[in-house]
């Protein structure tokens, strides 16, 4: 079965981060995407994330150039010249300073989707600040709703929710719509994708909330941040623990009745009794293990399901089931399993051949867009390639 972005060819400029996010997605969609790099120099060769990360960039192509001079940039143009999408993460300007800013490359390929990827976007006050992932939650408000630790302290995530959902996911998105929209004009676009918008998507409930009614969401404000008891963690009789998220009555019901406490059953969003509520829902299910909790509430209409840890994920049923983890081989590190990709709507390989950080395609992507091997020679010698 062809990849649904089959044809579609992406140079990704981007080595971490919410593009390099991007890029894997849309090759896992069957698109052709060029890691464009740069030319190793003297005094170190370029930084690649470990061999794992980002899937290993199966399925990928890899293509080096030095930017900075006249031969690598115009060899770099004609490969854009070709393309469909370009992903950069430079700080705003760098790619205009460089010569490679939408403009040089729309002019040379009206049909380029030229999307470019940074923390705060291309403009604003803050559109020149550094940051990660923890600032852009910071600032979008996702940090203050949660439940804070002793003290007052916003917790720190245990994932890189903004360089995944807010990031790379919204530059995806926004990638195939232009795409779509190609396909009826003929003509590429400009796509400024800022990972701080996007984490405002994500908190777009309490944001409406507060700019609708002027209420400042917090925690235990609302259902989905704790204020009541249905909605919560408890711990187990090991120090397990449980997600229990009986939001609509049935399903609160159901809980009620099989935890022995029908005396909750009608009260669930009742405010004067929601102490008394978790302290019983927490005492019931101190009397057995987090798995025992597990085989009885979860098949049974409760809204109840397990926390598991990463090596618990790993080996878990309901995602083996679902071909969640894939076969891969690398030339140095050997065989291993890795994070399949989550395509719906397409076929998955059963193992994927990753390739040494080393290797480049750069000849033969320059050979195809008509190089000849004299001049690939040449600029090789002067460093423009690699």
């Amino acid at each position: 079965m062809a990849g649904l972005l089959e044809g579609i060819t992406v140079l990704d400029l981007a080595t971490v981060g919410p593009a390099a996010r991007a890029s894997r997605w849309l090759a896992d969609y069957g698109a052709t995407v060029v890691k464009v790099g740069a030319v190793p120099s003297r005094q170190g060769v370029q930084i690649v994330p470990v061999y794992y990360a980002y899937g290993g960039h199966r399925g990928m192509q890899r293509a080096l150039f030095d930017l900075k001079s006249d031969e690598g940039r115009e060899a770099f143009l004609r490969l854009a010249g070709t393309a469909d999408v370009l992903i950069e993460s430079f700080r705003p300007g760098v790619m205009a300073r460089l010569g490679l800013g939408y403009d040089e490359l729309s002019a040379r390929n009206p049909r380029l989707v030229y999307c470019s990827t940074s923390g705060f976007g291309q403009d604003g006050p803050a559109h020149e600040w550094a940051g990660h992932d923890l600032n852009y939650l910071g600032v979008g408000g996702y940090l203050d709703v949660g439940q804070k630790a002793e003290g007052g302290q916003p917790p720190v995530p245990g994932t890189t929710l903004a360089d995944s959902a807010a990031g790379g996911m919204h530059a995806v998105m926004s990638i195939c719509a232009a795409l779509v929209a190609r396909s009826r004009t003929g003509e590429g676009t400009y796509l400024d994708v800022s990972v701080a918008d996007g984490v405002l998507q994500l908190m777009a409930l309490h944001l409406d909330e507060y700019l609708a009614t002027g209420v400042t969401p917090g925690h235990r404000h609302t259902m989905t941040t704790g204020r009541y008891a249905c909605y919560d963690t408890y711990q187990t009789a090991e120090g397990g623990w449980l997600t229990v998220a009986a939001i609509e009555g049935k399903f609160w019901a159901n809980l009620c009745r099989l935890l022995d406490l029908p005396q909750w059953a009608e009260r669930q969003t009742d405010d004067t009794v929601q102490d008394e509520i978790r302290a019983d829902l927490a005492a019931v299910f101190r009397t057995r293990s987090r798995d025992e909790w597990t085989a009885l509430l979860s098949p049974s209409d409760t809204c109840v399901a397990p926390v598991l840890s990463v090596a618990e994920v790993v080996a878990d049923e309901q995602f083996a089931a679902r071909g969640a983890f894939v076969e891969a081989h690398h030339p140095d590190h050997g065989t291993f399993p890795q994070v399949a990709p989550t395509l719906a709507g397409q076929e998955r390989s059963a193992r994927y051949e990753l390739r040494n950080g080393e290797v480049t395609d750069t000849d033969s992507l320059l050979a195809a867009v008509g190089l000849g091997a004299g001049e690939i020679i040449e600029m090789r010698k002067i460093g423009a390639i690699a």
